[in-house]
């Protein structure tokens, strides 16, 4: 078998099991964002870069609901190179201004994704948001991180935070397919199965949603006829009701 059939076989394989072990937490999901929506809450994403921002935020068929947050910090300081002055460059810490600096709420939702999820930047976010009453979703795949040490102060890993998780399924080190030749193995699967995850979160959503007599605002593509008046409609529509 060919390296393309085998990644294919690999991902269908992945897929299953997502589908298998994660679907009672998928629905639970959907019932926790189409509860805050409904309530007048909203639904943040954070994501470490490669799973979620680029898949849920401003994608045809997509939610405006669906919000991304970021931050960034920039130390810029371009002296010669000098022995360390051991100073802790975790950021630990820096959740409770980030939060505290946002439009988060008390109510609200906030969805971590992370794959190994042993960073002190998201245990850090994940408990400084439980602390000011935000529910956490995590996306994250537990054998993975479950195989790693956590940075965090707490020695908790963000599966060991969050209010739910959603296990993406992912293997040790992400990738599934092993290659004669290379050292490591190739194709990771955490980007597909947390798409999968979350779209199939929307979807559950979305018909918890239209069952409470909300229509949340959909993304046109810009491909089709009457999509920039249909999206300036329903970003009003979402600037004032918050679907």
């Amino acid at each position: 078998m060919n390296l393309i059939d085998r990644y294919f076989e690999a991902t269908q394989a992945v897929i299953d099991k997502v589908k298998e072990t994660q679907r009672e937490n998928i629905d639970k999901a959907a019932g926790i964002l189409a509860n805050c929506v409904a309530r007048g809450g909203a639904i943040h994403i954070y994501d470490t870069g490669h799973m979620l921002d680029s898949e849920l935020i401003g994608r045809a068929g997509g939610l405006f609901l669906m919000k991304p947050l970021r931050y960034s910090l920039k130390v810029d300081n371009p002296v010669r190179q000098r022995e360390g002055k051991g100073f802790d460059v975790s950021r630990e810490g820096l959740a409770k201004y980030v939060l505290g600096a946002s439009n988060m709420r008390p109510g609200d939702v906030l969805v971590i994704g992370s794959v190994s999820g042993k960073r002190p930047e998201v245990v850090d976010l994940a408990l400084t948001a439980k602390d000011m009453g935000i529910t956490v979703v995590a996306m994250t795949s537990i054998s993975y991180s479950s195989f790693l040490n956590s940075e965090h102060s707490s020695g908790k890993r963000l599966f060991e935070v969050a209010d739910l998780v959603l296990d993406n399924c992912a293997p040790i080190g992400d990738s599934m397919v092993e290659v004669e030749g290379l050292e490591v193995p190739v194709c990771p699967a955490s980007g597909t199965t947390a798409c999968l995850i979350m779209w199939a979160v929307t979807a559950g959503m979305i018909e918890k949603l239209l069952a409470k007599g909300i229509k949340p605002s959909v993304y046109k593509s810009i491909n089709y006829p009457g999509e920039a008046e249909h999206n300036k409609k329903m970003a009003e529509v979402y600037a004032q009701k918050g679907y």
